[in-house]
């Protein structure tokens, strides 16, 4: 019996190598991983990659024949999103509500009065303390979403300071300890979609 249903989304950033480690160590601890990727992130992943980690077909186009619904069916059956990492773009895309791709889609179908909604950006120090990115930040955290805040250190760039992805284990530690806290509720059902 699965742990709980988690929606992982990706957008496009280098440190989409840290959320494959993530979705990995879940699926191990009995979690189904229900990957979702922005075009950006899958030219830093492969759809192959995700679907080998997580055993089930990667959600990318929402236009694509036949799953026009599909933003709507796993947004009802999931118990947890996360959108790791959550890039700039992806934050302040999320926070004027543009849904023209699967991840603004299914964050606007999401129910964040009753199930969570997590980010945990990954961003150059200059972007994370950018006027536009923390008014985005703290309009998403008034409507729900719970940000797992970055931490300082080394970026690709060359540069040192806030905004690096949190490495796996605590994300992964945060997402089992929500589910196992919920465990005596009642089971969601299991994603729809085909495997």
């Amino acid at each position: 019996m699965s742990r709980g249903n988690v929606l992982f989304l990706l957008s496009g950033s280098i440190a989409c190598y840290k959320a494959c480690t993530a979705i990995s160590r879940l699926t191990q601890a009995g979690v189904t991983v229900q990957t979702v990727a922005t075009p950006a992130a899958l030219r830093f992943v492969g759809a192959a990659t995700l679907e080998g980690l997580s055993g089930r077909p990667v959600f990318s186009e929402l236009f694509e024949a036949g799953r026009a619904l599909d933003h709507i069916a796993l947004a009802r059956h999931a118990d947890l999103a996360l959108l790791c990492p959550a890039t700039a773009n992806t934050v302040n895309r999320l926070a004027a509500g543009l849904a023209d791709d699967v991840v603004g889609a299914l964050w606007l179908a999401w129910e964040l009065k009753t199930k969570p909604w997590w980010l945990a950006p990954a961003m150059n120090a200059h972007m994370w303390d950018h006027p536009a990115t923390t008014a985005s930040l703290e309009k998403l955290r008034g409507w729900g979403a719970r940000v797992l805040d970055p931490v300082d250190g080394p970026h690709a760039c060359g540069e040192t300071g806030a905004g690096r992805l949190m490495e796996p284990d605590p994300i992964v530690g945060e997402v089992l300890a929500f589910l196992d806290a919920r465990a005596s509720s009642p089971p969601s059902p299991a994603f729809s979609l085909p495997r």
